[in-house]
């Protein structure tokens, strides 16, 4: 049997193995900040007129910012609540479109049915009379000089007049504004 030759083993503590790992940071470089000794000599030069002061104008300050965070929150949720019913009235646009055109049809056709006719125009009227009470507008477009902020120019043809050069000379499709604000651009037909 051969003898191994013994290895010297230094006994450590733990802490002397994390002082002596790479990774770990040296605790000669490290040195706490002395921020209290400065707060502490600025305290006493103050007086307390000069604290009261600073405070008070802090206090100011930061009461300032929460009633501004206030109003404009309360801005924000006044404007939600106004275009919150925005999709609902966008979906049901086409609905009133269609009830233009079932009028629209019955004007074309005749008196035939009169008292039908009567029944879709008085619910039309409901109807457009509930969007309105919601904020619904109707664009004013035929005249009007062409605007791409509210209308969506679909073609271009000459101008029937040389006054209506540049401006919407027929409507495809109606457009609205829902308290102020474009829900579906109007679609015209320009004239060049």
């Amino acid at each position: 049997m051969q003898k191994r030759p013994k290895k010297k083993y230094e006994k450590t503590t733990l802490d002397e193995e994390l002082v002596r790992d790479e990774d770990a940071p040296s605790t000669e470089s490290w040195e706490e900040p002395d921020d209290t000794e400065s707060s502490i000599e600025k305290e006493d030069t103050e007086s307390p007129e000069e604290k009261i002061a600073e405070l008070n104008d802090r206090f100011l300050r930061l009461y300032s910012e929460f009633d501004n965070y206030r109003k404009r929150t309360l801005k924000e949720k006044i404007e939600l609540s106004k275009t919150a019913s925005a999709e609902v009235i966008t979906d049901l646009l086409p609905v009133l479109d269609d009830f233009e055109r079932a009028i629209k049809a019955f004007s074309e056709t005749g008196d035939s049915n009169a008292s039908l006719k009567e029944g879709i125009i008085l619910i039309y009227n409901k109807f457009l009379n509930v969007l309105t009470q919601k904020g619904l507008e109707q664009m004013k477009t035929i005249g009007e000089p062409f605007d791409t902020d509210f209308h969506e120019a679909i073609t271009n043809i000459p101008a029937p007049s040389p006054d209506l050069k540049g401006k919407v000379v027929d409507e495809i499709e109606k457009g609205y504004l829902l308290n102020g604000k474009v829900i579906r651009y109007a679609k015209v037909v320009v004239g060049s």
